[in-house]
């Protein structure tokens, strides 16, 4: 099985999970009156959306090219991303918001016996989903399901702190701090939000970088590295190198200035120069974009 089939499986058994724990967050909340599970499972339905968006685009991926999209599908998975984060950025924005409002008006009464029997499921099922995802991703390495996985850390954290807290206020009722359980829930809530909306900014920003091609530190010092080491040993002139990372691709581009008098110029020599360099960068042939030229001219190559 190839890694791309392995991820769309992967991704597939996640959407069918995370479309059970939507359902439920919305059924749950409903029942026991909290907006904290129903934001729990609106969460879930939105990644559940975002993660059949994911699916697609590693099926166009696996594709590598066709006759419109000739440079390969590569550049829809930050803008997938970049979708995904600013809509999970912009949802918890808006549940803090609802949760201060509530917190204003006096809180929220919440049956918090319906509430522990949802939060105790879904944290098993998180924590479950979290380990299966992480540990496929380690051969994978994949953007997408690494998105998905941290969803599912984001969701099990979330109904975790959910259960702590609904476990606490229900052993509070009957008590001299009764009073402060309709305030529970909007409080675990806000305090959630506000603590979740950093998470999906950093995937925003990540996929910002890969957008307007932002050169990868190490990528580039790992070319510019390949480049010194080919130009000291063949005797070129000098070397200009450029990159770029979208989604789980490599673009590289080698131009090599080789001086008029060099003692070998033809084309199998160069192309033994190109095998050393795509060894040299390694990584999986489906997933980079390699391009090595020579010249004897240098304005060819700024």
């Amino acid at each position: 099985m190839t890694a791309a089939t392995r991820e769309q499986a992967a991704l597939k058994r996640s959407i069918a999970a995370t479309l059970v724990v939507g359902a439920s967050g919305v059924v749950f909340g409903i029942l026991s009156g909290s907006l904290s599970i129903a934001f729990d499972g609106m969460f879930s339905v939105v990644d559940a959306s975002m993660t059949c968006m994911a699916l697609l685009v590693s099926r166009l991926i696996a594709r590598q090219t066709s006759g419109r999209f000739q440079l390969g599908f590569w550049h829809l998975e930050p803008i997938v991303l970049l979708f995904n984060g600013g809509l999970l950025s912009l949802l918890s924005l808006y549940a803090f918001v609802n949760a201060v409002g509530t917190l204003m008006s006096g809180g929220r009464p919440l049956e918090f016996g319906w509430a522990i029997a949802y939060a105790a499921v879904i944290v098993a099922i998180c924590l479950a989903m979290f380990l299966i995802g992480r540990r496929q991703n380690r051969e994978i390495r994949s953007e997408l399901l690494a998105l998905d996985v941290k969803g599912w850390a984001m969701a099990g954290l979330i109904t975790a702190a959910l259960l702590v807290a609904f476990v606490i206020a229900a052993l509070l009722q009957g008590s001299v701090y009764e009073g402060w359980t309709p305030y529970v829930d909007p409080a675990v809530l806000a305090i959630l939000t506000l603590c979740l909306i950093p998470v999906p900014l950093r995937t925003v920003f990540d996929a910002l970088k890969d957008i307007f091609l932002v050169a990868p530190p190490e990528l580039d010092a790992k070319a510019r590295a390949v480049a010194a080491d080919i130009v000291a040993r063949h005797g070129f002139r000098e070397v200009r190198t450029y990159v770029a990372k979208v989604g789980r691709s490599r673009t590289l581009e080698f131009h090599f200035v080789v001086p008029h008098d060099h003692s070998r110029q033809s084309l199998a020599d160069f192309d033994r120069v190109r095998e050393e360099i795509a060894h040299a960068i390694g990584g999986d042939p489906r997933d980079r974009w390699l391009t090595v030229a020579f010249t004897a001219d240098p304005k060819w190559v700024d």
